[in-house]
């Protein structure tokens, strides 16, 4: 079946259907990462998003039930260059079409997305619609520029859980990397963690280090996460404008007050960064892939990390007791933050990825430096 992508600014790409049929809109960005497209379909932070894959081939090792970070895919579409027909993996249980079809995914392939992401570099990621069927481009394009801007976009409503839950750890496959549970303390500790779109890759990390892990919607009170005497509060990745969640920055600003230890990640870490006293801004066609260096600027040590935002902390705006941690080797913006007399810390990319892969591991077991204090 054909499709059409269509941008905002009038070009648009004829294709094949690649997923469920229908018509999907969102803001069109780009991914670099050469595996990991099933980790970037779950991924919650993609919510509103269609996700264009640079790697020319996608799909050929298929899908796996222990390879995603939330219950189903997220991303509002999905862009690809070749579709591969078969899935050669021995873990696999089916293949990248079977798994768009199943989760209504709109898809894309048979696109030219060297041209795409060229433009997208060079004009900045911009709205966009994918249709299936015929369909007319230039109607399209309408479409795209009637949708909503991302930015001002409160998306995490969307993808946080409706109630707390206990984290267990069967809940999903540790995998090999989290495989050893390390008890650092007399007894496990408690970590209070926030989703705002949270990657269950993270708790798989909380869960190998021993701890136990309670899970709050995005709204909870900070009152309410205190209530259960935590020994550290996580702040965890998600999508949308951060400068559009202003109860959760109200949230942050409370736990920074209570001296509780407190990590955040992505999403989490430009909280934290408005809770103390900075701004964000909107980057012009963020960063995602998993293969961006990253300094930490204590020790001159370099981090191969994955990313995947589109906004960015102003560093010109941050309070005197806040540092900067980690610069990004790309462009210089920031990576990483921690107060200097408070137990807060956090950093943009994710080190639960591993794409290093153990290169920025060291961050959880920092949070659990912290909480061991406070135990």
């Amino acid at each position: 079946m054909k499709a059409i992508l269509a941008l905002e600014n009038g070009i648009w790409y004829e294709g094949e259907s690649a997923g469920a049929p229908g018509e999907t809109g969102g803001e069109v960005v780009f991914n670099t990462s050469m595996t990991g497209y099933q980790e970037v379909l779950t991924d919650p932070s993609y919510s509103g998003q269609i996700v264009t894959m640079t790697c020319p081939e996608i799909g050929n090792y298929g899908v796996s039930g222990e390879d995603v970070e939330s219950q189903a895919p997220k991303v509002a579409g999905f862009v690809i260059r070749t579709e591969s027909p078969m899935a050669s993996n021995w873990r696999a249980d089916g293949t990248l079409r079977d798994y768009l079809v199943r989760h209504n995914i709109v898809a894309i392939s048979d696109v030219d997305t060297r041209s795409l992401t060229r433009v997208l570099r060079s004009a900045g990621v911009m709205r966009g619609i994918i249709a299936t069927g015929d369909v007319d481009p230039k109607a399209l394009v309408d479409h795209a520029r009637d949708l909503a801007p991302m930015e001002g976009s409160d998306l995490v409503l969307g993808v946080t859980c409706a109630a707390p839950f206990d984290w267990q750890p069967s809940d999903s496959p540790a995998g090999e990397f989290a495989s050893s549970p390390e008890r650092r303390s007399d007894r496990p500790l408690k970590v209070a963690a926030y989703d705002f779109g949270l990657k269950w890759n993270i708790l798989r990390r909380f869960t190998a280090y021993g701890c136990d892990v309670r899970v709050f919607p995005a709204t909870a009170p900070a009152s309410e996460l205190l209530a259960t005497n935590p020994d550290g509060v996580f702040l965890s990745n998600g999508p949308g404008d951060p400068a559009a969640l202003g109860y959760a920055v109200e949230n942050a600003k409370a736990l920074v007050e209570a001296d509780v230890p407190t990590f955040g990640i992505c999403l989490g870490h430009q909280i934290l960064a408005l809770a103390l006293g900075g701004r964000t801004y909107k980057l012009k066609f963020g960063h995602r892939g998993a293969n961006h260096p990253v300094k930490e600027l204590e020790t001159g040590k370099i981090e191969i990390t994955s990313q995947n935002h589109g906004f960015a902390v102003d560093p010109d705006t941050l309070p005197q007791d806040v540092r900067v941690t980690h610069s990004n080797l790309y462009d210089g913006t920031v990576e990483g933050l921690r107060h200097e007399t408070k137990p807060v810390f956090c950093v943009q990319y994710h080190p639960e990825a591993a794409p290093g892969p153990h290169d920025a591991d060291y961050l959880f077991r920092q949070f659990l430096d912290e909480m061991e204090k406070r135990a």
